[in-house]
């Protein structure tokens, strides 16, 4: 990942610490490289509790708790998916019975072909903060590798800015 990316996780897991809140991610175009990029910064062990990389669909459902009729009408790459994956995730990593405080999730296309003909590039990002849930679409530009860089800037980026940063 480049620096801009490792700053801005490093400026997210501050921010985390500094408010005593907890982290959960669930990935699906990003495979894992939203949490590699967080467990990167020094002392992200105080706030990440772990990841769940929901690749295939079905496990979106089984492991996170999206609603299966959601993802069999509309698909896993949906703004109402991304949101259901965010809150899923602090249920998913909860620790003594306690969920995470914060989840973020990613899904999307990262090409080079889409499955379900929606845009190459077309991303959906989801932060869970307490009661508030957001989702977001980005299109992104580039080859798999862009798009997927593209997304671990944008789900960093969206979660700075539900946390009020």
């Amino acid at each position: 990942m480049n620096r801009r990316i490792e700053a801005d996780a490093a400026r997210l897991v501050s921010v985390l610490i500094a408010k005593g809140l907890t982290l959960g991610v669930a990935e699906s175009l990003t495979g894992g490289a939203l949490c590699a990029e967080l467990v990167s910064v020094p002392g992200a062990s105080a706030t990440l509790l772990g990841g769940v990389v929901a690749y295939a669909t079905p496990v979106k459902a089984t492991v996170l708790g999206v609603d299966e009729a959601l993802l069999d009408t509309h698909g896993p790459v949906h703004s109402e998916v991304a949101a259901q994956m965010a809150t899923g995730v602090r249920k998913a990593v909860q620790v003594a019975g306690r969920p995470a405080d914060v989840g973020i999730s990613t899904t999307g296309i990262a090409g080079p072909d889409s499955p379900d003909g929606q845009p190459v590039g077309t991303v959906w990002i989801g932060v869970a903060v307490g009661e508030r849930t957001e989702s977001q679409v980005f299109r992104f530009d580039g080859d798999r590798s862009a798009v997927r860089e593209h997304a671990v800037r944008a789900a960093i980026g969206a979660a700075l800015r539900m946390l009020g940063e």
